[in-house]
């Protein structure tokens, strides 16, 4: 049996080695190593497939939520609401900017933003929302835009979990997550469902005026070569990893349909032990399983994460700590607030092996070893 990893990106690199060596080789040839013809050619493919106008590549997930914000010219002290239960980059360029951090809870189900929780967080000094498509499915973005259409508030989707998730509205249309707010932001970090074979990342809008302002953003703030019209700064996809993310993105539904299926794997599996909540799926969205996060009841969860570890599979915590309760923001003391959700589900979720390459061998050997912990 191969070994066991939280992601296997080499054998699915290996599935697709010919092409990615030869888009490699061909940028190698072009010399044109940034802004070169493979990062125009991914802008545009990404564009077509995820159905919007506007594709502008940088240089991480993290850099996409900073540039979002930059270009949509929120001010020291306004306030961005975002959940808490999350990774820490979606709040850290809220602070990075001087922004006012606004943590909301999430929803049992889903693991994403709450209604109810945002609607209560709302002040007059707020002017934006960022919901995440957390673990791979997506926010309750129809009830979060009319909030933000209510309210006059910007919406950045954080769409580095769930590229490819498919959203359901009220009257059966269909979009693609990071396509609904006035601004998607993702990552190709190695990890993710479409990843590089570095660091990169990308920002989505329907906005000609809010895209442009964004490459401009993402370049120094050039208008034209040595003239900066705004305060910019230096975020690029370069064209190596532009070339190998045009390749993957081909395979993109290929690798979201090959997630779906150890999913479900997985909590069939499952579904006759008590001490498991295996993920739910929201009624408005697919799920595309950048995660299998489960919640362990009645269990010590280290434990039970040395149980397995001692079987060689390994087993993460995404997140150990959720964003309010952080050092960085220990001067907000928002140990008061009433993030119920949150603070339940900390403690007890667990996320199991999931990527493309899983065989059934290895899905048999996780299953085994984690029924045996029950036995």
């Amino acid at each position: 049996m191969r070994k066991i990893q939280m992601v296997d990106t080499k054998t699915q690199y290996l599935a697709i080695k010919e092409q990615v060596d030869a888009a490699i080789h061909e940028v190698l040839d072009s010399a044109a190593y940034i802004n070169g013809k493979a990062v125009k050619d991914f802008a545009q493919n990404l564009s077509t497939y995820l159905g919007i106008e506007h594709v502008i590549p940088c240089a991480n997930g993290t850099d996409a939520l900073q540039i979002a914000m930059m270009a949509l010219d929120l001010q020291p002290g306004d306030e961005v609401i975002t959940p808490s239960f999350t990774y820490i980059a979606t709040t850290e360029v809220v602070a990075l900017l001087k922004l006012t951090p606004v943590f909301v809870d999430v929803d049992l189900v889903t693991y994403c933003m709450d209604i109810e929780s945002l609607k209560k967080a709302i002040t007059p000094k707020t002017k934006a929302i960022v919901p995440v498509h957390l673990y791979g499915q997506a926010a309750p973005m129809e009830e979060i835009m009319a909030i933000a259409k209510q309210y006059n508030l910007f919406v950045i989707e954080d769409n580095a979990q769930a590229i490819g998730c498919d959203y359901t509205f009220s009257d059966g249309t269909k979009k693609k997550t990071g396509t609904i707010g006035h601004i998607g932001a993702t990552s190709f970090y190695p990890s993710k469902n479409l990843g590089a074979f570095g660091d990169g990342g990308a920002l989505f809008t329907n906005d000609i005026t809010l895209a442009n302002k964004m490459a401009m953003i993402a370049n120094h703030g050039q208008s034209e070569r040595y003239y900066h019209d705004v305060v910019g700064c230096n975020s690029r996809l370069d064209s190596i990893q532009a070339a190998i993310l045009n390749i993957k993105l081909a395979h993109l539904d290929a690798y979201n349909n090959a997630r779906q299926a150890v999913a479900k794997y997985y909590s069939d599996a499952f579904a006759s032990i008590e001490h498991i909540v295996t993920p739910a799926i929201g009624k408005y969205t697919t799920h595309v399983f950048h995660q299998y996060t489960m919640q362990l009841k009645g269990v010590d969860r280290e434990k039970f994460i040395a149980h397995l570890s001692a079987k060689e599979i390994p087993c993460m915590i995404y997140y150990p700590v959720p964003g309010h309760l952080q050092k960085m923001f220990g001067n907000q003391n928002n140990t008061h607030l009433d993030l119920p959700v949150t603070n339940a589900l900390t403690p007890c979720v667990c996320s199991l092996p999931i990527h493309t390459e899983m065989d059934a061998e290895q899905l048999s050997y996780i299953v085994e070893g984690v029924n045996s912990f029950f036995k």
